[in-house]
């Protein structure tokens, strides 16, 4: 070959490679991210495995006793033409024109909890060398505290390392409470500490921390984190659990643990949190929760009405100040449950086909999404896979869902390659 075949083989290769990193830039710059306008989020989670055929995805009624597959509940309409729910949503029924159910949400994980729980939470499978970060943290760490008088993330319920940053590190991690009538453990201030007390232990800390070394990275980091809880304990953030200030009949109509959460949720979107995560794992109503085994399905119905009745106030409350379209409410579960029934009556677990619930935060809301078959088991239309919902939760809070974190210098896909649902963003 000669010299000058050579160098036009190498001048083609190089135009053939700028030509094609020229039309990947233009191509990136057309398919940029979506971007909502959402300012928060309020993650209600349903540990043990919401039924999609007895909620928000009804088929044909079924029968336990002769074994014969279907919803254990009637079906009734919504304020969505075609869009029908539980009989037990009755509250939430006619607000279905601003909440979306993606019926096809789906995962490959083996129908166990502590499996389940962690794709749900984090988008991706367990591995042994990455812990990766939730949701929340994700969430936390991309658009931070709307408030420099709230943390980015609280959880109302049990910590758990599903929940945590991962390796994005603590400073994504949450802040929690189990009680809704006590606050965050560590930042309520004894009753004994007055005023004065607390100024005086203020003054001493000051003088302490005038006499450390400043350039350490280790004080400083021990500084920042004395410094926000100092905040945090302050009257700004701490009245947000003062619940008992809001109207009785409001309280009320919220319903009973669960539905305090709800109403401390929005209470905590006021106060400038980004993301809030309310468990609903407390005072079971029906003994077992959602994990809907054997006898277990009998009051099942119970605590579908108390989902229906917290929910359904949250979206009409939050609509009444404003805070509808920028605060995006969703709803998930670690897996559903297919429409056959066990020996007992109850059912087993399924992660072919469920249903996770979107409202408010600015979508374009259309009642429901995808399309099951005849016994709620199989995909027939619009599948989403877990990255996907996730980057729709992403999308509609304004985090870049195309991007990549960093697990030191390994890049890791923030919501492992997903895409939004087409249609839902406002």
């Amino acid at each position: 070959m000669s010299i000058n075949m050579k160098m036009n083989r190498r001048a083609l290769l190089a135009t053939s490679a700028a030509a094609a990193a020229s039309c990947a830039a233009s191509s990136r710059t057309v398919a940029s991210p979506v971007r909502g306008k959402a300012e928060h989020v309020i993650s209600i989670w349903l540990g043990g495995g919401m039924g999609q055929i007895d909620s928000f995805d009804p088929k044909r009624k079924g029968d336990p006793k002769q074994r014969k597959p279907g919803s254990y509940y009637e079906s009734i309409d919504t304020a969505v033409q075609g869009v029908q729910v539980c009989e037990h949503l009755e509250k939430l029924a006619p607000l279905m024109d601003r909440v979306t159910a993606v019926r096809t949400v789906h995962h490959e994980v083996i129908d166990e909890h502590a499996a389940a729980t962690n794709r749900m939470h984090t988008g991706r499978p367990i591995t042994g060398t990455v812990t990766y970060p939730s949701l929340g943290s994700i969430v936390a760490h991309e658009r931070g505290a709307a408030s420099e008088d709230a943390p980015p993330y609280v959880l109302i319920g049990y910590p758990n390392v599903t929940r945590g940053p991962g390796f994005l590190g603590p400073r994504a991690g949450y802040l929690y409470l189990t009680d809704t009538s006590e606050g965050p453990a560590g930042l309520s201030r004894p009753d004994r500490i007055s005023n004065a007390r607390q100024s005086r232990r203020e003054e001493f800390l000051s003088t302490l921390r005038k006499n450390a070394d400043s350039a350490d990275p280790r004080i400083a980091e021990y500084e920042a984190a004395i410094d926000e809880s100092l905040r945090l304990s302050g009257p700004a953030f701490s009245s947000a659990f003062d619940i008992e200030r809001e109207p009785a009949a409001l309280r009320e109509s919220y319903g009973g643990e669960f539905g305090q959460r709800c109403l401390l949720s929005r209470r905590l979107v006021e106060r400038g949190v980004r993301f809030i995560e309310v468990s609903h794992n407390l005072n079971f109503l029906n003994g077992i929760g959602w994990d809907v085994h054997h006898e277990g399905i009998l009051d099942q119905y119970k605590l579908i009405r108390e989902l229906d009745s917290a929910v359904s106030t949250l979206i009409v409350d939050l609509e009444s100040r404003q805070l509808l379209d920028k605060t995006l409410i969703v709803i998930t579960t670690e897996f559903g449950r297919p429409a056959g029934f066990d020996a007992r009556g109850g059912r087993a677990h399924q992660g072919t086909a469920f249903s996770c619930v979107l409202a408010g935060g600015g979508l374009k809301h259309r009642g429901a999404w995808g399309v099951t078959d005849e016994m709620s088991k199989k995909i027939l239309q619009s599948p989403v896979s877990v990255p996907n919902f996730f980057a729709t939760i992403c999308a509609a809070v304004g985090v870049d869902y195309s991007k990549n974190l960093y697990d030191g210098d390994r890049p890791v896909p923030i919501t492992d390659r997903g895409e939004p649902i087409p249609g839902l963003s406002g």
